[in-house]
């Protein structure tokens, strides 16, 4: 039987339970346990497949195509977790099993309610993850706040079950903020003793609490939490704010929050054994002092989770590299408007120039501005899934000669359309879950830039897209200097593109930033960095 722990929040949400979950899950892997990490998300959407960056920020893809809460990403870059469709829950995705299980007659004529019916339907798809991956410790995080009325199925399902089992074999951490107020000079517990008191109307007693603070959490505070929340007061962990988020499993090493688990569910004693590399990362980034400029180019830029997996990848890869690195976010809009003097004036001070993945015409000629920019004053260049289509399309216009070059997606009508919908593609019109989605096998060409990154012929990568680069038109391509580098070998699909005779221009049609950890950073980023670094040195 799997141990529980139920991560819920108060307060305020963006306090970072995800990060918060992820660590824990870490120091529990550093003591010889396997964990399994759930989101259960509150809203009424079946996945964030739909959803809008700019309320949600990215959608996280899984190797078997689920559509995802970005905290999985948080999960994989932290922890072994293993993840899919089973480790994120909405409550869209409960209440469409529970009214497809009342269409077939499953509850006998019973009146179909809150609880016992989506309760149980909650307990059930939690318990799927013990059940499927047979780890130690199944890790629960509750998305939203105590006290919204949207996420009370999830917390009284998690109540009932830690009622259903014996007290060892359950936890709740819950984590709050404690706001220093200015004029009173002191740190502020009460926001922390109303959140607590709200759960336990709830029914639930937390056993941990963790206090989101920007300044050392003195005793007195301490005390007067434990105190009025009815915690013990080594239980009290304090959860700083830090300069690099993955310090955090190493302070919450430091706070023995790994030991007060162990002992609240009863775990054998093991010693701990630290990753080395881990604690090398963070020792790095905090070292390294050469600072290199990265330009992201999109319309989703104000977010700052709209490319999360992205600008982790990117970071995972200035610390292989020995660097400091600043994104500059550039807006796709902006610079759809600028002349060519106005793009320049922007894109000259950086040393390499990403585009990452997204939908629709918005900020399309901005995104294609940035890429001839790269290709003709021969800068790094790395193009992600939409990044990779806009690529091929300035391609087409500006060196193939095609003239009026498109994609389907924005221009149906065009009469070259290098990137589009291939023969037996979905059209119908509905847009969740009709992608590629998932993992798929890419084969390299020998000798390829793709191929001197990964170090070895053939690679699985996870995607996210619906259209593709069109066959018809690789000879015309490849004879004026764009090779296909990898290709799917089902289908013979395009997956990544390059430029020959370019420093480095390689754009890839699947989503290499789901695969990169700070201790394993993705060679595609590792190596689009080390050229960034490289041009800045020539031209310092």
């Amino acid at each position: 039987m799997a141990k529980y722990i139920y991560i819920t929040g108060g307060v305020v949400s963006s306090l970072g339970k995800g990060i918060a979950s992820a660590s824990i899950g870490k120091i529990l892997e550093w003591r010889g346990y396997s964990v399994a990490l759930v989101k259960c998300d509150p809203y009424i959407n079946v996945d964030p497949g739909t959803m809008n960056p700019y309320q949600h920020g990215e959608v996280y893809v899984t190797d078997d195509g689920a559509e995802t809460d970005l905290d999985l990403g948080h999960y994989y870059r932290y922890t072994r977790s293993p993840l899919s469709k089973i480790n994120n829950i909405t409550t869209g995705k409960v209440y469409q099993n529970v009214i497809d299980k009342e269409r077939r007659g499953d509850f006998l004529g019973d009146t179909v309610q809150v609880i016992p019916h989506i309760t149980n339907e909650i307990k059930k798809l939690i318990r799927l993850a013990e059940k499927t991956y047979k780890v130690d410790i199944v890790l629960v995080e509750i998305g939203g706040t105590v006290g919204d009325i949207e996420s009370l199925p999830f917390l009284e399902a998690i109540r009932q079950m830690k009622n259903e089992s014996d007290q060892a074999s359950t936890i709740n951490v819950h984590l709050t903020l404690l706001p220093f107020i200015k004029s009173a000079g002191e740190l502020k517990t009460k926001p922390t003793q109303h959140s607590v008191g709200k759960l336990r109307e709830i029914g639930l007693q937390p056993e941990i609490l963790m206090v989101r603070t920007d300044r050392p959490l003195e005793k007195s505070s301490r005390s007067k939490i434990a105190l009025f929340c009815n915690v013990r007061e080594e239980c009290v962990v304090e959860a700083r704010d830090v300069e690099n988020v993955y310090e955090i499993p190493l302070k919450f090493r430091e706070s023995r929050l790994d030991e007060m688990i162990m002992r609240h569910l009863k775990l054998k004693k093991k010693s701990s054994a630290a990753d080395r590399k881990w604690t090398r990362v963070v020792e790095i980034a905090k070292a390294n002092k050469n600072k290199i400029k990265i330009g992201i180019v999109g319309k989703y830029i104000k977010l700052q989770d709209a490319y999360k997996s992205v600008d982790e990848a990117l970071k995972h890869a200035a610390i292989a590299n020995n660097l400091d690195m600043e994104l500059v976010k550039i807006d796709s809009d902006k610079l759809e408007k600028a002349d060519k003097a106005g793009v320049e004036k922007v894109l000259s001070s950086v040393s390499g120039i990403l585009i990452p993945g997204g939908f629709g015409p918005r900020g399309i000629e901005g995104k294609m501005a940035a890429v001839r920019y790269a290709r003709e004053n021969r800068v790094p260049y790395f193009g992600i899934c939409l990044g990779m289509q806009v690529a091929v399309v300035e391609f087409a216009r500006n060196v193939c000669g095609l003239e009026g070059a498109d994609s389907t997606e924005f221009r149906p009508e065009t009469h070259h359309p290098v990137i589009s919908l291939l023969p037996g593609q979905s059209s119908d019109g509905k847009k969740g879950g009709t992608m590629r989605l998932g993992l798929y096998r890419c084969d390299l060409k020998k000798g390829s830039r793709a191929a001197k990154s990964y170090g070895v012929e053939k690679v699985s990568e996870r995607h996210r897209h619906r259209f593709e680069f069109n066959p018809g038109y690789k000879k015309v391509f490849e004879k004026k200097g764009m090779i296909l580098s990898g290709i799917n070998p089902k289908g013979k699909l395009a997956e990544i593109v390059e430029i020959k005779d370019h420093p480095w221009f390689v754009a890839v049609q699947f989503h290499p930033e789901f695969k990169s950890r700070p201790d394993e950073p993705h060679p595609l980023f590792r190596d689009f960095i080390a050229s960034a670094a490289h041009r800045l040195k020539n031209v310092m």
